[in-house]
């Protein structure tokens, strides 16, 4: 589906669903257009390469949906790939989609293979007259990547609670799925830093102005969003050095739980020994043992099994082995 939403000189919105008059548009430079495609046909991106001259490259990167993200400068426009966030019930907490941005001196073109809710925002933001994002193209992509990088903060708050939580289980009730928790954390975390750290270049790369499309004005709000995505990344090292701190106490708690336990049943196994060794004694079934028919030799017999026991558990509490 395509939708043309068009500013005119006067402030004025309109929108339009058939793209036949974009070449017009696109000769009065007092007019701003915003192209958004989603789940492009071959047809569209025809379109966008012919009416926009794109170089059939970032068509082609378009359509294989496997790009990091990335800036590219051409002649009279960017080709920008950047990648918005969509909740997902699944396993997943989120899922990585890429938006596609072709940025001219007039004009605003995206496309993304999925319903993206930050387009639907940024065009309402774009239009609301209380919170206008700027009278140029400029703005209108700073307002799309400001609200794109937004909703980052969401996901990071919700794995930092479950880091706290899963910290908070460590000496209490963690379990093996706590262990598989940390891992999917990780995993997530992760994968959050490999699409922000290059969004960074692709800010700093809009920041140096090269084509004019963007405006000195622009620069402190280009800048805004920089800051925000060099505090994701620093939060999300952050949470994963919790972490790995956390699993290294997990293991530590655990190494020192199973110590406990093989002590004890070393100390069980010895006095068994002792006690084994007794017994195997009066069974050897020699002749001439006066305990065998001593009247009290059974009671012997055990009496000196609890003796040795109990002497061996007092020396052992001596020692604090126990």
């Amino acid at each position: 589906m395509a939708e043309l939403l068009i500013c005119a000189a006067d402030g004025t919105y309109e929108k339009d669903h058939s793209p036949q008059h974009i070449g017009q548009l696109l000769a009065r430079p007092e007019c701003m257009i915003w192209y958004d495609v989603a789940d492009p046909t071959d047809q569209d991106l025809e379109l966008i390469r012919s009416t926009f001259g794109v170089h059939p490259l970032s068509i082609e990167d378009i359509r294989h949906n496997n790009n990091r993200a990335k800036i590219e400068v051409h002649e009279s426009h960017y080709f920008i790939v950047f990648y918005a966030l969509r909740v997902s019930g699944g396993e997943q907490r989120f899922e990585r989609q890429p938006l596609y941005l072709f940025v001219g001196p007039n004009y605003l073109v995206s496309v993304h293979h999925q319903p993206l809710s930050q387009i639907e925002e940024t065009m309402h933001r774009w239009q609301d007259p209380n919170i206008p994002p700027g009278d140029h193209i400029g703005a209108l992509v700073y307002a799309l990547l400001d609200t794109i990088v937004d909703d980052y903060m969401p996901v990071l708050d919700a794995i930092s609670d479950e880091t706290e939580e899963l910290e908070d289980q460590i000496f209490e009730n963690f379990e093996q799925s706590s262990i598989q928790s940390i891992f999917q954390l990780k995993r997530e975390l992760l994968g959050l830093r490999r699409v922000l750290a290059p969004e960074r270049d692709v800010l700093n790369v809009l920041m140096r102005r090269e084509l004019g499309i963007f405006r000195e004005s622009d620069i402190a709000y280009l800048q805004d969003v920089y800051d925000h995505t060099l505090r994701l990344t620093d939060g999300i090292d952050n949470y994963r050095e919790l972490l790995s701190s956390a699993l290294d106490s997990y293991l530590s708690v655990e190494a020192s739980r199973q110590n406990q336990i093989l002590k004890v049943l070393t100390i069980a196994s010895i006095i068994l020994m002792i006690n084994a060794l007794i017994a195997g004694i009066y069974g050897m079934n020699f002749e001439f043992m006066p305990e065998l028919h001593w009247r009290f030799g059974y009671a012997w017999a055990l009496g000196l099994m609890a003796a040795i026991s109990v002497g061996l558990i007092l020396v052992f509490r001596r020692l604090r082995w126990i």
